[in-house]
């Protein structure tokens, strides 16, 4: 991948330069891990933890004198753009979830008294999770619109926005009811056909007991709560990253 401008002649700091070539293998770890790795919580919470890193280096790389002398004050209009776009993913994402495992509170607390509604948990739980796809859709088009009108942005911005959303999108799916557990059924039959598609993770496990409340297991909520917990902290790590980030931008 080449570290450089499509706009002017100036070359960005070139793959020699320590940074530059540290922020282009961070960039080639992650586009291999969107193939290699499993969709499971724990690798999410990897990207996370790689795209932190990856904004913490293309801070550093912003600070060095050769890359603010290259940088036209269009292109960074163009950064700071795409840097509070990526923000906004993050907002919605931290909202979703924390309406989410709000939720799921509720649903374990009337799972231990084993009394009060938890057709009414149920479905404020599955009302969150409308509300952050519908949200994330909106915020993903005007990202993607936004990068269609930026074709001359920087190269190594322009891949770190894309692993970024694709990191994103990755997310959403795994939080997303599959197609094929969309209707629910309570035949015993039916289920335990659907049960190998809903299993996946900690999210479609939950899915599947909902379909009959008597088989609701608080254990199983509370393992999908720990993973929203998780995907929170990684994202909240995310946003430090990019404001810091921000920041920089700001400042040159």
């Amino acid at each position: 991948m080449a570290l450089s401008f499509h706009v002017r002649s100036n070359s960005f700091p070139s793959r020699q330069h320590p940074q530059a070539a540290h922020v282009d293998e961070q960039l080639n770890r992650l586009r291999s891990s969107e193939t290699a790795s499993s969709s499971s919580s724990s690798s999410i919470r990897q990207r996370l933890s790689n795209l932190q890193d990856l904004h913490d280096s293309l801070d550093k790389m912003l600070r060095l004198s050769i890359t603010q002398q290259t940088l036209s004050q269009e292109q960074v209009e163009m950064i700071l753009d795409g840097s509070i776009k990526i923000l906004d993913l993050c907002n919605v994402s931290k909202d979703g979830l924390s309406q989410m495992k709000e939720s799921l509170k509720e649903i374990r607390s009337i799972l231990r008294r084993k009394r009060g509604d938890l057709s009414a948990e149920i479905k404020k739980y599955l009302a969150s999770r409308k509300f952050l796809k519908k949200s994330f859709q909106k915020v993903l088009k005007n990202l993607k619109t936004g990068q269609n009108k930026n074709k001359e942005s920087l190269a190594v911005f322009r891949e770190a926005e894309a692993v970024t959303v694709s990191l994103f999108e990755s997310m959403f799916s795994f939080i997303s009811r599959p197609k094929s557990c969309g209707k629910w059924s309570l035949v015993s039959k039916m289920m335990s056909q659907n049960k190998a598609a809903c299993e996946a993770n900690e999210f479609t496990r939950v899915d599947l007991e909902f379909q009959s409340e008597k088989s609701l297991k608080i254990e199983d909520v509370q393992n999908l709560d720990s993973c929203i917990q998780d995907l929170e902290d990684g994202i909240e790590s995310l946003s430090k990253s990019l404001i810091k980030y921000r920041v920089s931008v700001l400042n040159i």
